[in-house]
């Protein structure tokens, strides 16, 4: 059996995290048992909640224990299996964690999917057409429900959800401006994506700035919101919004290191009849084979064209991780394993 190299959380952070958190180890993958299956990680996922899990404190998921290979969507390559399902060669998706190996029950309910990289790369079930995708998807079409004409605001436009969120906007009839940080990035936002505007944010230093570049990009006001970034970005946001609008929250990233988030204008919410709602895409999966379809063919038809940020090598994983809470990364961050 193969050498499996991986990556475990070795220690919790105090306050912002670092690289040495984590540990790189060495182990021999077991021998399979009837219904599993090996599979050879090509591509592992960072994302943004991975850093929430690393605390001890409460949260809508148990902690990354310490000791242990660090959690994360991968992508791969099926390489030996006593799985009637699955064959040698089969390209799968999973959540096989930080490590080149991994050792999958494959009967339980939602351990493996089968991926037809024919249309769509690999690399992109892990962002456009897997979560990322479909966390966009839903927190759109389910919580902010655009209408043809509304102005959909997104922050961290250029990222794996927020990038998926402006163009189902436009597929919708809507205006969609994105909040991204520097100029090439915003031009991506909107020559590649198709975005009607995108603010750069680094360059206001207050809310009440970034707020008088929405309300020009807006002029009819912001009738959805899709928050991934909390902090000043909400607060300008929160003054341009119009009555009865909507808010998806589905990240924080400016307080992952367990900092409060001050918010600055609460009263809003009630002046404007606002709804806002939190969710965790992983409690829907009702609606992951619909949104999975409609991202696949946006992808495959070229209409949304993802941005990937690759780190080569396993041992590259917690400063790529470390960079992309910086917001270092360019759309979606990956890791390739082979």
């Amino acid at each position: 059996m193969p050498t499996n190299r991986q990556i475990l959380l070795d220690n919790r952070p105090q306050g912002e995290a670092t690289t040495a958190n984590f540990k790189l180890v060495s182990s021999e993958t077991p021998p399979l048992q009837d219904g599993q299956v090996l599979v050879r990680h090509h591509f592992l996922s960072l994302d943004p909640y991975m850093r929430g899990r690393m605390n001890e404190s409460k949260s809508y998921a148990q902690p990354q224990p310490l000791g242990e290979v660090m959690i994360g969507g991968t992508a791969g390559e099926v390489v030996e299996s006593r799985h009637p399902k699955y064959q040698p060669g089969d390209m799968v998706q999973g959540m096989g964690g930080w490590q080149e190996y991994s050792v999958v029950d494959a009967a339980q309910p939602g351990a493996l999917r089968k991926l037809d990289t024919t249309q769509v790369p690999l690399s992109q079930y892990l962002g456009a057409v897997g979560m990322p995708g479909v966390t966009g998807w839903y927190g759109l079409v389910k919580i902010i429900e655009p209408k043809p004409g509304q102005t959909i605001a997104v922050s961290a436009a250029s990222g794996a959800v927020g990038s998926t969120v402006g163009v189902l906007a436009k597929a919708r009839g809507c205006r969609a401006v994105g909040i991204a940080g520097g100029p090439e990035k915003c031009r991506y936002v909107t020559e590649e994506l198709g975005f009607d505007a995108c603010i750069d944010y680094k360059q206001h230093a207050d809310a009440i700035s970034l707020s008088k570049a929405l309300k020009q990009a807006c002029p009819d006001g912001i009738d959805g919101y899709f928050e991934n970034v909390g902090g000043m970005v909400m607060d300008a946001v929160m003054l341009r919004m119009n009555a009865f609008s909507r808010i998806a929250l589905c990240g924080m990233i400016s307080g992952y290191d367990g900092k409060p988030i001050p918010m600055s204008y609460p009263q809003l919410l009630l002046t404007n009849r606002m709804r806002v709602q939190g969710f965790i895409v992983s409690e829907h999966m009702e609606v992951w084979p619909e949104a999975l379809k409609e991202l696949g063919e946006l992808v495959g038809s070229g209409k949304l064209r993802p941005r990937e940020t690759i780190a080569q090598g396993l041992e590259s994983a917690p400063e790529a991780f470390l960079g992309l809470l910086r917001g270092r990364n360019f759309g979606k961050q990956l890791v390739k394993l082979v």
